[in-house]
């Protein structure tokens, strides 16, 4: 179902008041449990009047409550069948055949990300990055290792990086108590889309923070708030959610960033690996992290 109930809530959200926007992000990050609640106990869970959830379902163009629930309910259904599906699919192949489809199917995702990101935004994401007084970054559910992966990275190319992980709206908003104008926060999300990440940049998009979004495509909630979109390929093969495309975004970022910063990498990574033998972290015949010239070796297209 192409315009199916997150959708209305991701197309209605910045139109939304702040108890509207807070029964959109519960309902969105715990759907599982949201659809068996009656207006009255979605409402005490979030701290809303009941006739406020009543209203937020007439707000997003269903009849009232009970209509919603119903429609929440075959949504719910719909992405649990999500696996018979996949039976369907694949039951009859061999497991070679399962590793060349879905091998097959990332290749064509990347191909698709290289055509359609855009270059000039993708420098001006580099150049927002290595300006930032601090980096912030938000990935949630199954986007935590995306932003973990560039959070391992930018620490060892800058300081002040800030890794935003939690459970609540409150305490995101904790963590980013202090950004403004000279920060930048990069909000990764992919369907299903987080309210939790889209309501961490609009936070920043308040404060006036630069705001970087990775996520799939141009109707994407996350671009509501973001002036630097770097689009990738993410759909689902199976009920695994396809991240290659976005990690492949995601080490060009890092790449980027070595190949403008190669003197402050080379002195971090010298000072990490000091601290490693120091420490004995790894034994001296595990790790030759640092050699000649250690930014990461890509080879690069001459124009």
């Amino acid at each position: 179902m192409e315009h199916d109930i997150i959708s209305r809530m991701n197309d209605k959200f910045p139109r939304m008041s702040k108890s509207h926007k807070a029964i959109a992000a519960y309902i969105a990050d715990h759907y599982e449990q949201a659809v068996f609640m009656t207006a009255a106990k979605l409402g005490e869970t979030i701290g809303v009047s009941e006739s406020t959830v009543v209203r937020f379902a007439t707000g997003i163009g269903y009849d009232g409550y009970p209509e919603f629930q119903r429609v929440l309910e075959e949504w719910v259904k719909n992405k649990l069948n999500n696996v018979e599906k996949v039976g369907a699919k694949y039951g009859k192949s061999t497991q070679s055949e399962i590793l060349a489809s879905v091998l097959n199917s990332d290749i064509e995702k990347i191909k698709d990300t290289i055509t359609n990101l855009d270059p000039v935004t993708f420098e001006a994401a580099v150049d927002a990055i290595i300006g930032a007084r601090t980096v912030y970054l938000v990935g949630l559910r199954s986007c935590e290792p995306l932003a973990e992966f560039l959070n391992f990275y930018l620490n060892m190319i800058r300081d002040r990086v800030v890794l935003l992980k939690t459970t609540s709206v409150t305490e995101l908003f904790e963590q980013m108590l202090r950004i403004n104008e000279n920060d930048v926060i990069i909000g990764i999300s992919f369907p299903r889309y987080s309210m939790r990440t889209l309501k961490a940049m609009e936070f920043a998009s308040d404060r006036n923070a630069k705001v970087i979004t990775i996520t799939d495509t141009i109707h994407s909630p996350m671009n509501l708030y973001s002036s630097c979109n770097l689009l990738a390929r993410s759909d689902m093969v199976s009920i695994v959610d396809s991240l290659v495309a976005p990690l492949s975004v995601i080490n060009a970022l890092v790449v980027a960033l070595c190949l403008k910063r190669p003197e402050e990498v080379r002195t971090n990574l010298e000072s990490l690996e000091e601290a490693w033998n120091n420490y004995q972290v790894y034994l001296n015949d595990e790790i030759n992290f640092i050699d000649e010239t250690p930014v990461l070796f890509y080879p690069l297209k001459k124009p």
